[in-house]
């Protein structure tokens, strides 16, 4: 069953962000992920404001998303963002 993970952020550190971005996609890609959605929230629909910014990544299974979250290839990456960002971040599973 495919997982995806959805994450809403708000850039705190541009020049940090922009030095990881590239690095985060090649990670996804080669955990054989891929970016369904990153860029702007368009409108608030219901409840509290969300952060600016909003993603959401396919993994085709949920474990596999929580290997490529908990892996030794994305911990430095984890590291980075996290000083770049404030974010929330959760998976969902479908079926």
């Amino acid at each position: 069953m495919p997982a995806y993970v959805h994450i809403n952020l708000r850039v705190i550190d541009a020049a940090k962000q922009a030095a990881l971005a590239p690095r985060f996609q090649a990670a996804l890609k080669e955990a054989g992920a891929r970016i369904l959605h990153f860029g702007p929230v368009a409108q608030v629909l219901e409840g509290e404001e969300p952060l600016p910014m909003a993603g959401v990544f396919e993994f085709s299974t949920l474990a596999q998303a929580l290997a490529f979250y908990n892996s030794e290839m994305y911990a430095p990456i984890k590291a980075e963002r996290q000083e770049a960002q404030q974010a929330r971040m959760f998976i969902v599973e479908t079926g």
